[in-house]
């Protein structure tokens, strides 16, 4: 059996527990079946509560990308690729992604005969990124609280 292989057969299996109605589960990322879960259980939105984590900021170089355009007018490619460390590929992806939400602008040109990416945070991206804070906030206070 392959190295890969072996390691997928020794993974716990299972139906996860469902958390209680009108909840919400927040992970890190990990299935719910592996022990040693980071979840919390976080009331449904309704008024005057913070309203549901944004996913598309919540990965990780996405919100790298969208704290430095919040504290930076513009940031290149490049500089943004070497503050992340983070590859060409994987910049462009989630770059693109949240140019396609419509959180960041993009604008490509020439700096004498090199090519040009410029990325901003536009007032969407910047409301979305205020309302993340928000929610994070709200999750430090309860777990404090609690």
């Amino acid at each position: 059996m392959a190295k890969g292989n072996a390691a997928r057969a020794t993974r716990p299996t299972g139906a996860a527990k469902a958390p209680p109605p009108g909840t919400v589960t927040i992970s890190a990322g990990t299935p719910p079946s592996v022990p040693g879960l980071l979840a919390v259980a976080l009331p449904t939105a309704t008024a005057g509560t913070a309203p549901d984590l944004d996913q598309l900021i919540h990965e990780r170089v996405r919100l790298g990308i969208v704290s430095a355009l919040a504290v930076n007018d513009t940031l290149s490619f490049t500089e943004l690729r070497a503050l992340l460390q983070v590859t060409d590929g994987n910049l462009s992806v989630h770059a693109r992604k949240l140019e396609d939400a419509g959180y960041v602008a993009c604008t490509k040109g020439f700096e004498g005969r090199v090519p040009r990416t410029d990325f901003r945070l536009t007032v969407e991206g910047r409301r979305a990124l205020e309302r993340y804070l928000d929610h994070m906030e709200a999750l430090i206070r309860a777990a404090r609280a609690g």
